[in-house]
């Protein structure tokens, strides 16, 4: 496969991602009032390690050399714990479409994550697209009336620092065992550390939660934690992690009008016009050049 059609691809599979993470935000705000912010934000994760485990199992997957366990440890903590619970307890009372806008800073932060862990360079134009679209998403949280900034502001700006983190180790380590295999393992290892967590806070009112609670609940277990993983994670595999993290610039915006059609949130009028000027953005730093380093040594070694 050449470069092109790789990056291709990659960006094609995270634009799935993105698109199963939109409906994220609103799932959790429709299953938090009920089951509460940690059997949603960590149960969800037991749910999608079942998933892992059975797949795992059907294909007679090895563990990974434990030159790999720290590194699965980081995107445990930042995809597995961090941002789920994180972002989960911020949505006790925060609206979903506040929440979203936020979550617009998640493209930037990771590319910065990128630098660092998966060994990326992007060139200026890439910089100067990304500052681009965080402007415009700030602008819009502005023009929003997102609010003067609340705990849960802190809660989701911590939960997009813990994700940035794991995307990109997710993102390297990927280029290694494979995005599913990251994933699996890294859920996988995380559910006895989990289990006891939410155990203890399964209660008569969690079980008698409604319907709709549930399938909030189903969705970010089946799709948010694993499915939509499975693309996600490709794709930063194959396109590289700073580029494909800017496909979540539109990731806000997606999120508002499912809040607005399923939830029943207002969304401003210049929702339109925000969304083109991201998305313009989003294809500018997509088409421009991302440079990959190889690891040092240092990194190499087990």
């Amino acid at each position: 496969m050449t470069e092109q059609a790789r990056t291709r691809e990659g960006l094609l599979l995270g634009a799935l991602g993105v698109l199963a993470f939109s409906l994220t935000l609103p799932a959790t705000r429709v299953a938090v009032p009920e089951l509460g912010g940690t059997v949603v934000g960590l149960g969800r994760a037991l749910v999608a390690a079942v998933l892992a485990g059975v797949l795992l199992a059907v294909r007679r997957e090895r563990l990974p050399e434990r030159r790999h366990w720290l590194r699965l440890a980081l995107i445990s903590g930042g995809m597995v714990v961090g941002f789920p619970l994180l972002s989960a307890l911020a949505l006790r009372d925060m609206p979903a479409s506040h929440g979203a806008v936020l979550v617009g800073l998640l493209p930037a932060a990771t590319a910065v994550a990128a630098v660092f862990r998966a060994r990326e360079r992007p060139s200026v134009t890439f910089w100067l697209a990304s500052a681009a679209g965080l402007a415009a998403v700030l602008a819009f949280a502005a023009a929003q009336g997102a609010g003067t900034p609340t705990a849960g502001d802190g809660l989701v700006l911590l939960a997009v620092a813990a994700a940035a983190v794991g995307y990109a180790e997710a993102g390297a380590l990927s280029r290694e065992l494979g995005g599913w295999r990251v994933l699996c393992w890294a859920l996988v290892l995380s559910a006895p550390v989990l289990l006891p967590f939410v155990a203890l806070n399964v209660d008569a009112r969690v079980l008698a939660a409604s319907p709709r609670a549930w399938a909030g609940f189903a969705y970010v277990s089946g799709v948010s934690m694993f499915l939509g993983c499975f693309a996600w994670y490709r794709g930063l595999a194959l396109a590289g992690v700073a580029r494909v993290s800017q496909l979540q610039l539109l990731q806000p915006l997606l999120t508002l009008g499912w809040s607005a059609l399923l939830l029943g949130e207002p969304v401003g009028r210049g929702t339109l016009g925000a969304a083109l000027l991201v998305l313009g953005c989003v294809l500018a730093s997509a088409r421009s050049r991302v440079q990959r380093l190889p690891a040092p040594e240092a990194l190499r070694a087990p």
